[in-house]
């Protein structure tokens, strides 16, 4: 990891500071927003784009979890693989294919939002859609200052992106609140695959070093108003 210092700033300023940095652009601004699972990513990505819809502008809404692998593909390194779950969680190629290349700058903008559902373990062929020009994609999903999409702060496909701060103690418990499988303690042995393969991202590609904006996101914000 590098040592230079990483401002944070809370969530409400997040968004602030986010809403001025894209209203003035032209062309369709990619923005992608990472963190941990149970960092509240998608809760983050839903009022960022409330917020800038508010501003008149049109937002699309896509989650890195409708993009997911199949289980074969998932747990092909073992179904308790740390590495596995950092390496082999996501379709990155279709992704790029059907997401980050037609609504990327001088994109067709022909898009779709989905291509697996979890709940029924099977692939999804969501409707092609047509993104108008001036459009802000937000994009939530973990992994998502790996090398393939961000190798630097500066060379990502990112127009600007963003880092979830929460602790691996907070975002467990609400993980364990949420789902059967997992429990409150990040060092529990039934939640190795996820906690270390987390870290693995974490160590390899440090985020909080590559995004734009580092948002501590561990309490409740105020309402943002103008």
């Amino acid at each position: 990891m590098t040592n230079d210092v990483v401002t944070k700033v809370d969530a409400g300023s997040a968004l602030k500071w986010l809403r001025a940095k894209i209203r003035p652009r032209s062309g369709r601004t990619l923005v992608g927003i990472d963190g941990v699972d149970g960092a509240g990513k998608t809760t983050f990505a839903d009022e960022l784009a409330d917020l800038l819809r508010e501003s008149g502008l049109t937002v699309i809404r896509i989650s890195m979890d409708h993009y997911l692998n199949p289980q074969s593909k998932r747990y092909a390194q073992g179904r308790s693989s740390a590495k596995g779950y950092f390496e082999d969680s996501y379709d990155y190629a279709r992704f790029s294919d059907e997401v980050l290349e037609p609504l990327g700058h001088g994109g067709s903008g022909r898009y779709r939002t989905a291509a697996y559902d979890l709940d029924s373990e099977s692939e999804v062929n969501s409707p092609w859609k047509i993104a108008p020009d001036d459009a802000v994609v937000i994009i939530d999903g973990m992994f998502m200052h790996r090398d393939e999409l961000c190798s630097s702060r500066k060379n990502k496909v990112w127009d600007l992106s963003v880092w979830l701060e929460v602790p691996f103690s907070e975002s467990f418990h609400r993980l364990a609140e949420r789902e059967d499988k997992i429990t409150p303690d990040p060092e529990d042995p039934a939640n190795a695959r996820y906690y270390q393969g987390q870290l693995i991202y974490l160590r390899s590609c440090d985020p909080a070093h590559r995004a734009d904006l580092v948002v501590e996101n561990v309490a409740p914000h105020s309402p943002v108003i103008d």
